[in-house]
């Protein structure tokens, strides 16, 4: 039972990670019906940690592209390589430095299902009123090469509104390019590039926190989740890409807004699950 409620969270993690719909709201309401039997500072680790078998779904779909080592390449294509990984990095210093700063003020603070409800809803808001802004407007970055650094920049900057739960890193950071000049292909695979370090870093963070003393059924949790989640992610990845190609995210606004309105309704007749 544990492990079918693992798989549940796996894909509930692979499906929302990429998507922008806050794959941490959806956890923290999956979480209030789905308890695995586990003490909460493995599962506080757990679901941050989780998010490694996204990011190898990232890596495995972009292998090619993101290896400046490629004897496929040639001295320039090595060359443009190299320099998608310096703006990535660039991008991803804003929210390293406020994160490390503000991470458990974030925790203690902004962990609640009123945040998630309201920044769905605002978010999902945003993502029709920029959408619709958007249609009278020509991408001037229609490929990913032609980012240009400060461009990669302002991409981390909305990548740190992404620190309040319920934000979605990849929402933000689409809505980020969006607004200044990128193609939705674009703004999406550049914010699955920007994830690498940034889940990287933060799992490396918990499991240090928690420590390196694992039982049988905690390594178990961990190798079902992160599988779980690889497998949903390569899904939802190339979903996602292929439905930008001719669709506008009016649909994840919508969706966001649902959503939200769900979560008050819980909160309303039930209460917050995470306060208790």
């Amino acid at each position: 039972m544990e492990l079918l409620k693992t798989v549940v969270l796996g894909i509930v993690e692979g499906l929302t990670e990429w998507l922008p719909i806050s794959s941490t709201g959806h956890m923290i309401l999956v979480d209030e019906f789905i308890k695995l039997d586990v003490s909460k500072s493995f599962m506080d680790m757990f679901l941050v940690v989780i998010q490694l078998g996204a990011i190898l779904a990232v890596v495995v779909l972009n292998f090619e592209k993101l290896n400046p080592f490629s004897s496929w390449k040639s001295s320039w294509e090595k060359r443009d390589t190299w320099q998608l990984w310096y703006k990535v990095i660039l991008a991803c210093v804003p929210a390293a430095v406020i994160g490390l700063l503000f991470n458990k003020f974030m925790e203690e603070h902004f962990m609640t299902a009123p945040v998630v409800a309201a920044t769905l809803i605002f978010y999902g808001v945003m993502f029709l009123v920029v959408e619709t802004y958007n249609k009278r407007r020509t991408p001037r970055v229609r490929e990913i090469e032609r980012l240009d650094y400060k461009t990669a920049f302002i991409i981390g900057l909305f990548q740190v509104l992404s620190l309040v739960p319920g934000t979605s890193r990849s929402g933000a950071t689409i809505l980020g390019g969006i607004l200044f000049g990128t193609s939705r292909y674009v703004a999406a695979e550049f914010t699955f590039f920007l994830a690498i370090p940034v889940m990287f870093g933060a799992s490396l963070l918990k499991m240090v926190k928690f420590g390196w003393h694992y039982t049988g059924s905690e390594i178990l949790i961990l190798v079902v989740g992160m599988a779980t989640a690889f497998v949903v992610s390569i899904l939802s990845i190339k979903f996602l890409l292929r439905y930008i190609k001719n669709n506008d995210f009016k649909a994840f606004g919508w969706y966001r807004i649902v959503l939200g309105i769900i979560v008050v309704l819980y909160l309303y007749f039930v209460g917050d699950p995470v306060q208790g």
